[in-house]
């Protein structure tokens, strides 16, 4: 019988439930719809100037002559933004090295996917916008916002194959390449050469420390990749450019190999078996706390630097970054006039090219692949488990409205009509996806006795 004092505290269960959430894999999702509708909720009440005065207060910071200072919208757009994008850098390194884009047979079928769903919504873009002011945003409909994307996959569950979730994020990934060479060609207006020329140095003595000197310890990196973000926002090349080339300098490799590791974890542990004494804390047992340091120390080296740094910055950028991106970014004006405008041409290529533009793109360049004989499909999916994947590809949402931030000038009525597009297209993209695989797609075998055989 469990006594009165054992059982565990209403805390514990609130606890216990918020650790469940921000485990689940749509949680970053469901924190960004969150701030989403906060956002349109807040921008359309009475209380609307509030919103608009709160993201145009200006922060600055500084020392002496050297004073930055910018709207809080900016330094969420060109300073978390940035440590969004050295996340998606990392993130970018680790498949190149062992995920999905690591070897040339697993790399073609989702490189021909992620360029095809790349190209057809920008040349619809293009079509539907060629000769008018709104031309410059040919960029927005080209992006897909994977932590949607994701998010809206794992609500299926086992009836999605592992192979097609590690297909959409490579497609992510390859499309997060081509979103970010867009911005650094593209969206760079002018260039301040001599700040350009420190950023590049400091991206040139990061690599030296990694490949050089072998510094596998992440306060370093960190240190001198702030000066090259604080460089290439002053050179003019936007600033989340910076986060993406530090990225690629952080140490994949180890200080310690597997068999090492092992000996000396098992050391440890013997260690403090040893120097159990009852009665008498770990607080207070000194051979105990050196076996944990010693554990620990081999831990760190066992592990890489880019391993770790990912690990930490991810629950901030799912739960903190990309929310605040999303509050600051996704309240607009929904009045009468707006509406009536909807129609445009730049509401229409930035909807149009994510919705259908991304399936014509996706699917098609797969089905091309694999009539040509050049890669098969990923392992236990159909063509229409990529339709499906190819619909959830048309969320496009925090890269779509970063571009387009890029692409307009703030304040504009083509602004305001982009971002509508970009919420009714990633809506009506993520419940067609979401229909498609769950209603349409063939169940995954995990499901069933069935086997599913490659279109």
């Amino acid at each position: 019988m469990t006594r009165p004092e054992d059982r565990p505290l209403p805390i514990h269960y609130v606890l216990s439930s918020f650790d469940k959430f921000f485990r689940m894999e749509a949680a970053g999702g469901i924190a960004l719809m969150a701030c989403t509708i906060a956002a349109l909720v807040w921008a359309n009440s009475p209380w609307a100037a509030s919103y608009d005065a709160l993201w145009r207060t200006r922060l600055t910071v500084g020392v002496g002559g050297w004073v930055l200072s910018k709207p809080a919208l900016l330094w969420i757009n060109d300073g978390l933004m940035a440590i969004f994008f050295f996340l998606v850098g990392l993130e970018i390194k680790r498949e190149l090295l062992v995920g999905g884009l690591s070897t040339p047979s697993r790399t073609i079928m989702p490189v021909a996917a992620a360029v095809g769903g790349m190209a057809a919504p920008a040349l619809i873009f293009f079509g539907l916008n060629a000769g008018h002011e709104s031309i410059a945003g040919w960029g927005i409909p080209m992006a897909t916002d994977i932590a949607f994307a994701l998010g809206i996959m794992s609500l299926l569950g086992s009836r999605v194959p592992v192979g097609l979730k590690i297909f959409l994020t490579a497609v992510a990934i390859v499309d997060d390449i081509g979103a970010i060479l867009v911005i650094a060609i593209f969206y760079t207006a002018s260039l301040n050469l001599t700040a350009l020329f420190v950023g590049l140095a400091g991206l040139a003595l990061m690599a030296v420390l990694n490949l050089r000197w072998r510094i596998r310890h992440s306060i370093p990196y960190l240190v001198l990749g702030v000066v090259v973000w604080f460089a290439f926002l002053l050179s003019g090349i936007h600033a989340t450019i910076a986060g993406v080339l530090a990225a690629m300098t952080i140490p994949a490799g180890t200080r310690m190999n597997c068999a090492t590791f092992v000996a000396e974890l098992r050391e440890a542990a013997e260690v403090f078996e040893m120097a159990i004494t009852p009665g008498k804390s770990v607080l207070t047992n000194r051979e105990q706390q050196m076996a944990l340091h010693a554990m620990e120390h081999a831990y760190e080296a066992a592990t890489t630097p880019l391993q770790n740094i990912e690990h930490a910055l991810h629950p901030w950028v799912s739960f903190f970054i990309m929310p605040v991106f999303a509050l600051a970014n996704a309240g607009v004006s929904l009045d009468a006039e707006v509406f009536r405008e909807l129609l445009t041409p730049v509401s229409l290529g930035v909807f149009v090219g994510l919705v259908v533009g991304k399936q014509i793109g996706v699917t098609g360049a797969c089905w091309l692949v694999k009539r040509l004989g050049l890669a098969a499909f990923p392992d236990r999916t159909t063509l229409v488990h990529l339709w499906g994947a190819s619909c959830l590809a048309g969320v496009g949402f925090t890269m779509s409205i970063f571009i387009g931030n890029l692409a307009f000038d703030e304040g504009t009525s083509l602004v305001a009509l982009a971002k509508i597009a970009i919420l009714f297209a990633s809506l009506v993209s993520g419940a067609l996806g979401f229909l498609v695989l769950k209603y349409v797609a063939p169940a995954s075998p995990a499901d069933g006795p069935e086997t599913i055989s490659q279109a």
